[in-house]
């Protein structure tokens, strides 16, 4: 990872600003077109959540800002975001994950393969591997939503959160939200914008 010159950089203001509110988070729920996505699944006999966390994952990586983070109020930004996925056990309850990035499906698939494993096995919530280089993310596959709420530490925080719904039918398409929460501090919409738009891309690709 490298540091970033604050002093040097164009949103020197708007990070100080931010980052000074007890929570500079702002979100958004947002559709996207899985339509192409479920049928490469069921034509691959791939999982559905592996398959659209990946091009999420791809897009992640994709934007500058999603990879920046705070820590002790300097801006860092990694080489490589992982997923750290809420994942669900058969007893009903969920472990959290650290899924490590690869640009290729199958390596990503595996590793997600290998924590559902690992959470299945165990009563722990915590992944034995953690840190700040990764989005939080949790899917929501039991109901649909136009608006989503992150729980809220109090603790400073700069980690994306992004949240998955049910997939919907509208017309021909079959539509997913997703919740996106962002720190303003690191990310504006016009950033958001841009990991919507890559995500999209990758979804659509055959």
């Amino acid at each position: 990872m490298k540091k970033i010159d604050l002093e040097n950089w164009n949103r020197k203001l708007h990070f100080k600003h931010f980052n000074a509110l007890v929570d500079p988070y702002f979100g958004l729920t947002i559709p996207f077109d899985v339509s192409l996505a479920s049928k490469k699944s069921k034509a691959t006999n791939s999982s559905f959540f592996a398959l659209y966390l990946h091009e999420c994952m791809k897009a992640i990586n994709a934007v500058k800002n999603f990879k920046y983070r705070i820590i002790e109020d300097e801006v860092f930004e990694f080489d490589v975001i992982n997923a750290s996925a809420t994942l669900l056990r058969a007893d009903k309850t969920f472990g959290f994950s650290f899924i490590e990035f690869s640009d290729n499906f199958e390596e990503f698939n595996a590793n997600i393969e290998k924590e559902k494993q690992r959470v299945n096995e165990s009563a722990e919530l915590y992944p034995p591997v953690n840190g700040l280089d990764c989005i939080h993310c949790s899917a929501l596959p039991w109901f649909s939503f136009t608006s989503q709420k992150e729980p809220f530490s109090g603790i400073k925080d700069s980690v994306p959160k992004l949240a998955f719904s049910k997939t919907y039918k509208d017309g021909d398409k079959l539509l997913m939200n997703v919740g996106i929460s962002v720190s303003h501090a690191l990310v504006d919409g016009y950033h958001v914008g841009q990991f919507t738009d890559k995500f999209q891309e990758n979804l659509n690709r055959p």
